[in-house]
């Protein structure tokens, strides 16, 4: 419940906010141009391995528009320079960089920073 609460007040979370890196998983154990679900203290959080540019993304796992834990099994694209995530169930795209719904009037999604070091993904926490 308190996964929930917080997600719908969402933020984007920039770099210079951080003050914890979360050492999330060896970047082997995420796939290419998919999503994976992290857990970091009660929150799930899903991570996203771009292939093309070798970007990572991370977001909230919680779809708004149904309450469901689902975005980490999401469809990845982009949308013009924009990579987003669409959730599997509803279709509701969300913007990777700023959680910002791209095709509804949805609450955005919170976002995290990501970084990449010794082969191993940290995302970026200001609580």
């Amino acid at each position: 419940m308190v996964e929930i609460l917080n997600s719908l007040k969402s933020h984007q979370v920039g770099e210079q906010e951080v003050n914890i890196w979360f050492k999330a998983a060896h970047v082997d154990k995420f796939p290419l141009n998919g999503g994976s679900c992290v857990k970091y203290k009660d929150m799930q959080i899903a991570v996203f391995n771009f292939d093309s540019g070798k970007e990572w993304y991370a977001c909230q796992n919680l779809c708004p528009h149904k309450m469901q834990m689902i975005l980490s099994r999401g469809i990845t694209g982009s949308q013009g320079d924009e990579p987003k995530i669409a959730c599997p169930f509803h279709k509701r795209t969300f913007s990777l960089k700023s959680g910002l719904c791209l095709n509804a009037e949805e609450e955005s999604i919170s976002t995290y920073p990501v970084k990449i070091e010794n082969d191993h993904v940290y995302i970026g926490f200001s609580q």
